[in-house]
C-alpha cells in the first residue's frame, strides 16, 4: 500500500470534499479524484458519496477516520528527528575489540571518563578474535581498536595516532650492558606474540635483509603474558613506545629502541556505518579516542581512509 494514499484519504475524510482536500494537499482536484478511485478499489467501499452539492462519508469511512489519522501521526513521529542526546540518561553497553596491551592502558581512563557523564553505560572488551570487519558488520562489536587491516569496504575508520614498536626486557638484562645494535638484538632469545602461533613478522624480515636471524624461543597469544615472561627470564619481548611507563617500571622492565628500520604502527578505530550518526555511539567513540590519546599525552588525529594491513612489528596475527 502506497502510504501517500493514506494521506489523501485522511484529507478527504477531514474535509468531505475533493476540492478542499486538494487545497490541503497542495495538488489538483483531478489528482485527488484519481486517488479516491484507487482508494475505493483498495478498500472495497465508495468512502465518500454525493449528497446534494456536497459529499458525505460512508459508515466504513467513519470507521477509518480515526485509524487513518493515528497511522499518519505514527508515521510522522517515526520520521521526525530524534530527541536531543542526554548522556546522563543513556543505558547502553558498548563492545570494543582490542589487543590486551591497549586494553590495559586505556580501560581505567575510559571508564572514568564515561561514568562521569553516563553512569549507566557499560563497556565489554573482546579479544581480537573477530578482527577484520565481520564482528562490526554483524553487530557483535561496536568499535574495533588497534592496527586496522582487512576491513570490509563499507567500514568507517578514524586514525588516532602513530606509535613506534620498542623492545622490552628486564632491567638487568645483559642486553643493556652495551649499545644495542642489530647483531646483539638478533642474538637475544625472543618472545613472539601471536594469537595464531606465527613465529615470523616484520622484525624477522628486517633482520634477514641484514643477513641476521633471531630465535623466537616461545610464542604467546598476548602482550601481557609476554611482559610477565620478560620480567622473569632473559627473553626479549615487544611493546609500544611511551605506553604504560608506570607498569613497565613496576614490573622491573625497561624498553629500548629496536635497531632496525621498522615502519611505525598506525593505531585507529573502526565501526560500521549504521552507527555513524547514532548520537550515543558517536559520543562513545569520542571518549574512546580521548582515552587512547590521553595516557601517552598524544595529540588529536583526524579521519582516515581504511589503512592497509600492518601486523604488529615482529609478530603475526
Amino acid at each position: 500500500m502506497d502510504l501517500n494514499l493514506l494521506r489523501v484519504l485522511d484529507a478527504l475524510l477531514q474535509d468531505n470534499s475533493v476540492t478542499r482536500a486538494a487545497e490541503r494537499l497542495g495538488t489538483s482536484p483531478a489528482a485527488v479524484s484519481r486517488t479516491l478511485a484507487r482508494l475505493r478499489r483498495a478498500v472495497g467501499d465508495p468512502l465518500l458519496v454525493r449528497a446534494g452539492q456536497g459529499m458525505v462519508p460512508t459508515p466504513r469511512a467513519l470507521e477509518l477516520r480515526e485509524e487513518v489519522g493515528a497511522l499518519l501521526r505514527g508515521c510522522d513521529s517515526v520520521l521526525r528527528p530524534g530527541p536531543g542526546f542526554d548522556a546522563a540518561r543513556l543505558h547502553r553497553t558498548f563492545t570494543v575489540q582490542a589487543a590486551d596491551l591497549l586494553l590495559v592502558g586505556l580501560a581505567a581512563h575510559l571508564t572514568e571518563r564515561i561514568h562521569a557523564e553516563a553512569p549507566q553505560v557499560d563497556v565489554v572488551f573482546l579479544p581480537e578474535a573477530l578482527e577484520g570487519g565481520p564482528g562490526l558488520r554483524q553487530g557483535w562489536v561496536d568499535v574495533e581498536l588497534g592496527v586496522l587491516g582487512h576491513l570490509d569496504p563499507e567500514i568507517r575508520t578514524r586514525r588516532l595516532t602513530r606509535m613506534t614498536p620498542v623492545g622490552i626486557a628486564r632491567q638487568d638484562h645483559p642486553l643493556f650492558d652495551g649499545p644495542i645494535d642489530a647483531r646483539r638484538f638478533a642474538a637475544a632469545d625472543h618472545i613472539g606474540i601471536s594469537r595464531l602461533g606465527k613465529r615470523l613478522g616484520p622484525i624477522d624480515h628486517a633482520l634477514a635483509e641484514l643477513g641476521l636471524r633471531r630465535r623466537t624461543a616461545i610464542v604467546v597469544p598476548s602482550h601481557t603474558s609476554a611482559m610477565m615472561l620478560a620480567r622473569d627470564t632473559d627473553l626479549v619481548a615487544l611493546s609500544l613506545a611511551d605506553w604504560l611507563p608506570d607498569t613497565v617500571s613496576a614490573l622491573g622492565l625497561r624498553t629500548f629502541a629496536i635497531p632496525l628500520d621498522l615502519a611505525p604502527l598506525d593505531l585507529g578505530m573502526a565501526w560500521h556505518p549504521r552507527n555513524s550518526s547514532d548520537p550515543g555511539h558517536r559520543w562513545f567513540r569520542e571518549h574512546l579516542a580521548a582515552a587512547v590519546l590521553a595516557p601517552a599525552g598524544l595529540g588529536d588525529a583526524g579521519a582516515m581512509t581504511p589503512p592497509g594491513a600492518h601486523p604488529a612489528a615482529g609478530q603475526g596475527r
